[in-house]
This record gives C-alpha cells, sequence and structure tokens, in this order.
C-alpha cells in the first residue's frame, strides 16, 4: 500500500469536531491532525491526545491568524492583502507564532509532527519568512514537516487561488533550510454537495494520489465533525453541515473500499517525508 497523509484540521475549535477526530484516529483512518492551540478549549482537550493518540497520528499545529489569535487577528481578506503588500507587522506576526508553538509544547510535552495553517495563512508572504525562521531557530535539527497547500490544476479553481498565494514560496524556502514537506494537497472543494458527492470527489481525490510519481508526497486535508444535539458551541461555522457529511463518509466502510481499492492507506508524513 502507498502511504497518503489524511490530515483532519481543526482540533479543538469544537467538541464535535473533537469527538470526530479522536475516533476516527483510533480507527486508523486519519493519520494527522492539526492543532488550534489559541483556542479556548486547547489546554483541556489536548488531554485527548494520549500516548496511543501520538503513535497512530502526527499532532500538528494549525497556524491561527483568523479566528482564535487575538492581537494578531484578522478576516482573511484583509489578512491576505496587507501580507501582499508586506504592511503587517513583524513583531505581531512572530509573537503570534511563538505564543501558539509554546501553547502546542506546554499541552503536550513535545514540539509538533508538523505544522500548516487555518485557511492556508502560514505560506502568506511575511507570515511564511516569520515562520521558517522561527521554526529554525526553535527546533534545530528536529525540525517538523510542513504541509504545502498546492491543489492539483484540475481539481478547480478554489485550490488555484490557494496555491497562488504563497505554496511555491513557501516549499522552495523550507526545502532550502532542511525542512521535509509535502508536494500536494488534496480535499479542497467548496463544502457543498451531500455524501455522494463528498464521495465522488474523494474517489477522483483517490485516483490521483494513486497515479502521482514517487516524488510527489501527498496530502489529503478534511474537517470532520460529528452530528452533535448540542450544536451551542458551532453556532458560528459556516461549515459544520459539510464537516457532518465527511465525518459520515469517513466512519463508513466505503472509505476503507475506496482506499484499498487504489491502493493507498492512511501513512504519517513524519514515517516517509
Amino acid at each position: 500500500m502507498k502511504p497518503i497523509i489524511i490530515s483532519a484540521d481543526d482540533f479543538a475549535q469544537s467538541a464535535a469536531i473533537d469527538t470526530a477526530i479522536i475516533a476516527l484516529i483510533q480507527q486508523k483512518r486519519l493519520s494527522a491532525t492539526s492543532c488550534l492551540t489559541l483556542s479556548p478549549r486547547w489546554s483541556e482537550t489536548a488531554k485527548l491526545i494520549t500516548p496511543e493518540i501520538r503513535q497512530l497520528a502526527d499532532i500538528g499545529l494549525h497556524l491561527d491568524f483568523t479566528q482564535f489569535a487575538q492581537t494578531a487577528r484578522k478576516p482573511l481578506g484583509v489578512l491576505i492583502i496587507r501580507s501582499l503588500l508586506r504592511s503587517l507587522s513583524k513583531k505581531v506576526i512572530t509573537a503570534n507564532i511563538h505564543q501558539q508553538l509554546d501553547q502546542f509544547e506546554q499541552a503536550l510535552g513535545a514540539a509538533p509532527d508538523y505544522i500548516d495553517g487555518h485557511q492556508h495563512v502560514h505560506q502568506l508572504p511575511q507570515i511564511r519568512d516569520a515562520l521558517l525562521e522561527i521554526v529554525i531557530k526553535r527546533y534545530g535539527t528536529q525540525l517538523p514537516w510542513i504541509r504545502i497547500a498546492a491543489p492539483p490544476v484540475q481539481f478547480g479553481f478554489k485550490g488555484q487561488v490557494i496555491g497562488l498565494l504563497g505554496s511555491d514560496a513557501l516549499k522552495k524556502k523550507a526545502e532550502a533550510l532542511g525542512l521535509k514537506c509535502t508536494t500536494q494537497l488534496l480535499g479542497v472543494y467548496g463544502f457543498d454537495g451531500d455524501i455522494a458527492d463528498y464521495r465522488a470527489n474523494f474517489e477522483h481525490w483517490l485516483n490521483y494520489a494513486q497515479h502521482a510519481t514517487p516524488t510527489h508526497h501527498i496530502a489529503f486535508m478534511c474537517h470532520p465533525a460529528i452530528d452533535s444535539s448540542d450544536k451551542q458551541s458551532d453556532i458560528d461555522d459556516p461549515i459544520l453541515n459539510a464537516r457532518i457529511r465527511e465525518y459520515s463518509f469517513f466512519e463508513n466502510n466505503d472509505f476503507v473500499e475506496i482506499l484499498t481499492r487504489h491502493n493507498l492507506s492512511p501513512g504519517r508524513g513524519s514515517d516517509f517525508l
């Protein structure tokens, strides 16, 4: 079986998300999860990441500048424009990154296995430069791998916009500094449709991954959540329904059948990158 990183984003955003992610890791259907360490839930929900969970999946930092960050928080559109204009405060960027890494290490007693970005902010100008500088200084030779958000061109306009915001620049600079990186990201879609549509998308994504060359290290991104009767904590989650559909698909045997048919299995990036 060819390994593919299957990573769930947004751990610590809500109880519904955390429950789904832990369950899917235990079922060996996810091989990574990215954590929002500035979430008010983080210190408590990090306790769910037991030694058993850490054996089954890479645990990463989901670098945040748009949701729970305080002094650094900005709407995504504003953040993109200001980063492109190089008008963000380097001091604020640096402090925010250090704070999130500190929170991760304090809760889990270790550095993150990898780093990506909430809404892919880790690859924006200014932010990517500060991130790489900090990672090199903090971790020396024990470097986390970096998830590069570069969706293949055939999977739609949204993915191309994401990639053009800095994926190539981040990858080149990270690799020049000795960090290992994934090369492409699958799983980008409009969070629309029903579960049959998601299943069809999954087939297309895995067909691409199956036939990718050995130099392509694929990461697949998902956003599962259980269908909880208490949705109070998810009131401001615009993709909650998509999250519930994704979880329903991932816990179904169709997921395993499709993976097996494409000769793929969930793999930890720290094991093969």
